[in-house]
């Protein structure tokens, strides 16, 4: 399947077709975490719990930041 690059806005992007999203089980306003590597972009949907989990951990990460640098030491 291809897909075409389009201007949208001050950015680019593509639109990704609804049979896609479908199989994803993706729609309008969900996350999709995307990888390159060499030269290969997949995606697929974010696991939301983990995505909380990570914005807890950076939050007591910055939170007892002073404390972490100590133990480190």
């Amino acid at each position: 399947m291809n897909v075409t690059v389009r201007k949208i806005g001050n950015s680019e992007g593509i639109i990704i077709p609804k049979e896609v999203l479908d199989r994803l089980g993706v729609r309008a306003g969900d996350t999709l975490e995307l990888k390159e590597e060499s030269g290969v972009v997949t995606m697929r949907p974010s696991d939301g719990d983990f995505q909380r989990q990570l914005a807890a951990a950076e939050f007591l990460m910055e939170k007892y930041k002073v404390a972490l640098k100590k133990l480190a030491e």
